[in-house]
């Protein structure tokens, strides 16, 4: 009979040790929805057929030059692909009177993407980058995009080269 009572106690204290273990977890994971939520949501990154051209009439009038068509450039330093465009968008931009980049993502490796793209083209970060790809709906890096004077996005492309090349003045 003392086993008995012995097991119904062990077993009664493993529930109660799994209950608070159980508690525990959610407790975690509802502090990482919270801290999810106060970063905002970041654009979808997976490897999945994405058609940027669904931003082409997009409204974005942060994104305006200060006349003509501005060339922006939106990359983020945890992509691999962003890195591999960054010297292609330099030489696409040579071609541009008015470029931009937008580099989301923070550290060493948005250090090196901003480094890539040169001193010569100015770069958008940190926060600023951010709020910037949440305020077109972004869902993809890199996306290259021609915008007109109004805020309009003319074109928008997931390789520098596809972009239209300015018609040179006479």
């Amino acid at each position: 009979m003392i086993f008995l009572i012995a097991a119904v106690v062990l077993v009664g204290l493993l529930c109660v040790f799994d209950l608070l273990l159980t508690l525990a977890v959610l407790r975690r994971l509802r502090e990482h929805s919270d801290e999810l939520g106060r970063l905002g949501v970041r654009p979808n990154l997976e490897t999945q057929m994405y058609d940027p051209q669904v931003l082409v009439g997009t409204k974005a009038p942060d994104l305006a030059g200060a006349s003509g068509v501005r060339l922006v450039a939106f990359l983020d330093a945890y992509c691999d692909s962003c890195h591999e465009h960054a010297a292609e968008f330099v030489e696409t931009a040579r071609a541009h009177d008015d470029v931009l980049a937008i580099v989301s993502g923070e550290g060493r490796q948005a250090d090196e993407l901003s480094a890539l793209v040169g001193p010569g083209i100015p770069v958008v970060r940190g926060e600023e980058a951010q709020t910037r790809v949440l305020a077109i709906g972004l869902k993809a890096f890199p996306t290259f995009l021609l915008v007109g004077a109004d805020g309009t996005i003319v074109q928008a492309v997931t390789e520098p080269g596809a972009l239209a090349r300015p018609v040179p003045t006479t």
